[in-house]
């Protein structure tokens, strides 16, 4: 067999099978039940080093300035 016949075959069926399931990997690691506090801490991460109180409206920050 020829190298690039040998390649292709691999290319067309072990890598496929190996993406599968390294994305499905990927996806059931990302939403699994225990990362839910990490999600959180990133999504509000940004949010941190906020100067204003927490329970501030907008109308109260105006003032302020």
């Amino acid at each position: 067999m020829e190298t690039y016949s040998f390649l292709r075959h691999m290319a067309d069926s072990w890598f496929l099978l190996a993406m599968t399931l390294g994305f499905l990997g990927l996806c059931v690691w990302a939403f699994r039940p225990g990362s839910r506090k990490a999600h959180e801490d990133v999504a509000n991460s940004i949010f941190r080093n906020d100067d204003r109180p927490a329970d501030a409206t907008p109308a109260q920050t105006r003032k302020e300035a």
